[in-house]
């Protein structure tokens, strides 16, 4: 008599692994390699995000306000973790040995639809609230046309810090929440939940990630959003390859032996 085997229960967080301080790079190098794969997809990407960065300048400065223009660029960020889902997919295709296309990309994206949606949704509430918070910050400082320096660096300085804080709320819930969804069918809590274990996991590790994103959007705005054209890209790419060295997707999906029998 052949004995039944016991069904696997997936757990709400999947396991997460311990890496070094020199994975950024790591995951670097590999956004680079997939960006010259898959140039002429990627460039185009880069190309759109640098022109949507662009229009939300010119929207500000038509309208005359810095606070309107950080608000907008900001905003346009927070949202980066699930603008970049079609470079996971071009990604993932790569590392599956199939030839990027943007219709499979677009197929890819949309498998854990609702699941990204409600994602989109936490990342559009959180940015709310950070706008919100930036006005009651602007109400210390109503006329920015004659504050002095330091009035300057203390508003900058504020803001900054306000803004850090709900940046890396997130970067915490968004980092390999979206990547997992395009990657494996599963629900919106358990990729946000195992987000949140592999940051916690690795402190040190994603701070530095973190800190070389916001250096690359730095050299992009100071290139006058050209540079995005580029770096987008090759983060976007980067961001799957730390997302499939960190989380052990294949372990939570087949459980301990890989789904293997005994």
């Amino acid at each position: 008599m052949t004995e039944k085997k016991e069904e696997y229960i997936k757990p709400m967080v999947a396991p997460c692994r311990i890496i070094t301080m020199d994975a950024p790079f790591r995951w670097l190098k590999k956004g680079w390699q997939d960006f010259l794969k898959v140039k002429k997809l990627s460039l185009t990407f880069g190309i759109v995000m640098m022109l949507i960065s662009m229009l939300i300048t010119y929207v500000a400065y038509s309208a005359g306000s810095i606070v309107l223009s950080i608000a907008l660029i900001a905003g346009f960020f927070f949202m980066g973790p699930a603008i970049a889902i079609g470079l996971y997919s071009m990604s993932r295709q790569l590392e599956n040995g199939v030839t990027p296309e943007f219709l499979r990309c677009l197929k890819e994206g949309k498998k854990n639809l609702s699941d990204e949606l409600v994602l989109s949704f936490i990342f559009l509430i959180i940015f709310l609230i950070w706008a919100r918070s930036a006005s009651m910050v602007h109400i210390f400082f109503p006329s920015l046309s004659g504050m002095q320096v330091m009035d300057w660096v203390k508003f900058l300085s504020i803001g900054s810090a306000v803004g850090a804080i709900f940046a890396t709320i997130v970067f915490t819930v968004g980092t390999f929440s979206i990547p997992m969804l395009m990657d494996r069918k599963v629900d919106a809590i358990t990729a946000i939940l195992t987000s949140i274990r592999a940051v916690l996991s690795n402190k040190l590790v994603m701070m530095f990630w973190g800190f070389l994103i916001v250096l690359l959007i730095l050299i992009g705005i100071a290139t006058f959003f050209i540079g995005f054209a580029v770096l987008l890209p090759i983060v976007g790419h980067a961001s799957w390859h730390a997302y499939r060295e960190v989380v052990d997707a294949d372990l939570w999906e087949l459980g301990p032996g890989l789904g293997q029998s005994e």
